[in-house]
């Protein structure tokens, strides 16, 4: 067999597992975030919303873009993954001191004093997942999603059981501090028996110096990124209520199962593949344009669809109490229907090795943010108002982001919009009527989404075979091995 042909199987094995992982671990996440809704309070999500802008940044500022600089690297060796390691787990050491000494000074901010004790405990995630970076990024880089998605559904399954358990005996938000805790030890811990790599006692400085010299852009485009995906937490938690900054935490909770889960499958599979065949720019160009059209045909429908049940779907899963969260999950799905796309087109910038292109794109779409939420803070829009800015930012980026990605590969801005634009006009139609008809319908909110669902899943399928939509098939003859797989495994239960 071919080097092409293994790199073919190896993408849709890591593609069909990458899924699988999103289907299961996530599906698992919502089945518990919707236990923990219902036995928590807004206010409760809200405290643990003020402060992931810090864990998230602190994770950032460990991994320092060595991650993605090891999957790019083609034949690294045993000095460049342990003087990685070293470096993590150090920084990881010195930045939990940092958030404990600060923990009073952020707890002033936002006025709340409980976050004192909560940021002290829950920043030793840090720590725990620094022990993994390296372990993970060895199995991301050998395309084995197979192994991931085993350790990310049985961390899932018993972090959310304890997170449940302390719930229900009143612990409140520190069922979902200890939940945290709980999934990235077991992360880490699963993740060190699969993979059998040691460090060795080696730091070396030249091996730091090029991977830091790649990895360093991306940490600071990376820093930028991760501060802005969390800014809205610290705005909402400080000029707005607690219950609200609940509202919205659980809203984009509900956005990401589709969304960044997606997003994170695509992109996880298809950076260490495309890295392959970045000397190729045909075979780039052909896999890139197939990856843009397969991920729209998927994530359109799918978000859009989310938006028209939101009213139902939040009724009957998270009760009476989070139906504020409604408006805010259907603005925030419109968004979050385009970032599998940003994604991709700037998986293209660092597969070329673009890397201070990614950084200086960040920075004119961060600045575009900021100018946004200025305005809307000084009009005084509310936490809506924040959101829709969200939604004109999510279409300016990926403007910006397909305009420079198409420099690189020569697919151009016209060419994507042409590929996608089918997908985006079913959908949007679509969702349409999915909408309406739960207008028109009375009764039980869950038979209502039920029955929305049924719809659009016909309708989309149908729009698509008459629009003569290849990604149907596409999708299908993906699919279709992991159905077989399926039957074959029931009859043989059957027998």
């Amino acid at each position: 067999m071919n080097d092409s042909s293994s790199l073919k199987r190896k993408a849709i094995s890591g593609l069909l597992w990458s899924s699988t992982d999103l289907i299961a671990n996530q599906g698992i996440q919502f089945f518990i975030q919707i236990i923990l809704a219902r036995l928590l309070l807004p206010e409760h999500f809200g405290l643990i919303g003020m402060i992931l802008i810090f864990i998230s940044i602190s994770n950032s500022i460990i991994d320092s873009g060595f991650t993605q600089a090891l999957i790019k690297e083609k034949n690294p060796g045993q000095d460049d993954y342990s003087t990685v390691f070293y470096f993590n787990l150090l920084l990881a050491f010195l930045i939990y001191m940092v958030l404990f000494i600060s923990s009073e000074a952020i707890s002033s901010f936002f006025g709340e004093p409980q976050l004192i004790s909560i940021l002290r405990i829950l920043s030793l995630v840090l720590i725990i997942n620094s022990f993994g970076i390296i372990q993970r990024a060895i199995l991301i880089k050998n395309v084995d999603f197979r192994s991931q998605t085993k350790i990310n559904i049985i961390a899932g399954t018993v972090s959310g059981m304890v997170a449940i358990v302390f719930a229900l005996f009143g612990f409140g938000v520190w069922s979902l501090v200890l939940k945290s805790l709980s999934m990235q030890f077991i992360q880490t811990l699963l993740l060190w028996f699969n993979n059998k790599w040691i460090p060795s006692f080696v730091f070396s400085v030249k091996s730091f110096k090029k991977l830091f010299g790649f990895g360093s852009k991306l940490l600071i485009s990376g820093l930028i990124d991760t501060l802005y995906n969390n800014l809205y937490f610290v705005i909402i938690g400080k000029f707005f209520t607690a219950s609200q900054l609940g509202y919205y935490t659980n809203a984009v909770k509900l956005r990401d199962v589709a969304s960044q889960s997606i997003t994170t499958s695509v992109q996880r599979v298809t950076y260490p593949v495309l890295s392959k065949i970045q000397g190729d720019e045909e075979k780039l160009k052909y896999g890139y344009r197939k990856v843009i059209k397969t991920t729209t045909f998927i994530i359109f429908p799918f978000m859009l669809g989310l938006a028209a049940i939101s009213s139902p779907l939040i009724y009957s899963l998270l009760g009476d109490k989070w139906m504020p969260s409604v408006k805010y999950l259907q603005l925030l799905c419109i968004a979050g229907m385009l970032y599998p796309l940003h994604a991709i087109n700037l998986n293209i910038l660092q597969v070329k090795g673009r890397s201070d292109l990614f950084l200086v794109l960040e920075l004119l779409k961060k600045l575009i943010l900021t100018i946004l939420i200025i305005l809307v803070l000084w009009l005084k829009l509310g936490v809506i108002g924040l959101i829709w800015g969200t939604v004109l930012h999510s279409f300016i980026a990926l403007f910006i982001n397909t305009y420079f990605s198409a420099r690189e590969i020569s697919y151009s801005v016209k060419e994507q919009l042409k590929d996608i634009t089918p997908i985006f006009l079913i959908s949007i139609f679509m969702a349409g009527i999915v909408y309406y008809v739960g207008l028109l319908l009375s009764g039980s909110n869950l038979i209502t989404m039920i029955f929305q669902i049924g719809i659009g899943i016909l309708l989309y399928i149908c729009f698509s075979k008459i629009a003569r939509v290849q990604e149907l098939n596409t999708l299908y003859s993906l699919i279709k091995p992991l159905i077989k797989k399926i039957l074959f495994n029931l009859h043989l239960i059957k027998s």
